[in-house]
């Protein structure tokens, strides 16, 4: 099923980029639309999640490189993956002090978990553990291709708009149909096609990856216990440096819920993902 998912964001982001390249350049555009979408489709099944990870300045997380985290983290992680049936994923290191974590890669085999110094200083072993089985959720499940690509999609589409804000056409050629209309309605559209496709694709999967962290972990008390402390925490500190094209990979929005972020959350909230994982508590003791 995440396979299908995942040739229809394809799908969508050559449809896009065709759209938006003929609406600001006329044929010219699209041929340009087109040769980007080959290039796109075939960068974001491969090179999505590095992407992402360069953008953050990720810096491996290894024995040579952040002995100290690594000794920390490892044995989590490993222990986490052996329960779970998964190979081990490379460990990265964010440096960044708001707290938060993401997963990505195109499947198990090419996984990676990134970590913020902030979560590190925020969580204890157990709390961690939560956050890390969480991740691995994602990895279990196979949304971290889908997670991956929709990231470039929404930088793609940002793209375009931005394109068309600079470029669009003037002339009055009638071989380039493309005109400020066209322009101005992917300035438009864009943003909210960004957020539509980050949202589709989000919500659900976090309860799943929830539900795994309680089921690996034994309990759901460990996750319940690290979204609390991460809702309050990135209230008070949120990722300034964070893109919106990603912010649906992180396990809470990292830029808070505040204003119009309330609106366009990509995440559903912490208090009804906290009240699920109440109810799996619930329904253990029964």
């Amino acid at each position: 099923m995440n396979a299908v998912k995942t040739a229809l964001l394809l799908g969508l982001l050559s449809a896009i980029l065709l759209f938006g390249g003929e609406a600001i350049g006329g044929r010219t555009g699209l041929e340009y639309g087109l040769v980007i979408a080959i290039f796109m489709n075939f960068f974001s099944y491969f090179f999505s999640d590095k992407i992402a990870l360069m953008s953050y300045s990720a810096q491996p997380v290894t024995p040579e490189q952040n002995p100290e985290v690594y000794a920390r983290v490892y044995p989590l992680v490993h222990h986490l993956t052996q329960r779970m049936g998964l190979p081990m994923p490379k460990l990265w290191l964010l440096p960044e002090d708001s707290p938060n974590a993401f997963a990505t890669g195109r499947n198990p085999e090419h996984a990676s978990v990134a970590f913020t110094q902030g979560i590190l200083r925020l969580m204890n072993d157990r709390e961690l553990e939560g956050v890390v089985a969480h991740e691995l959720g994602h990895v279990l499940h196979r949304d971290i291709l889908i997670s991956s690509v929709a990231a470039t999609i929404a930088a793609a589409i940002t793209f375009l708009a931005r394109m068309a804000f600079w470029f669009g056409p003037r002339g009055n050629d009638d071989d380039e149909r493309g005109s400020a209309f066209g322009g101005l309605l992917m300035m438009i559209l864009a943003p909210i096609a960004a957020m539509l496709i980050q949202m589709a694709i989000s919500r659900t999967r976090e309860f799943s990856a929830d539900a795994a962290s309680a089921k690996y972990t034994g309990s759901p008390d460990e996750l319940i216990s690290a979204l609390g402390k991460l809702d309050t925490s990135i209230q008070r500190n949120p990722m300034t440096d964070a893109t919106p094209s990603t912010a649906h990979m992180f396990i809470l929005n990292p830029f808070g819920r505040g204003g119009l972020m309330r609106l366009f959350s990509t995440h559903p909230s912490t208090e009804e993902r906290i009240a699920r994982l109440q109810a799996m508590r619930y329904s253990q003791i029964r």
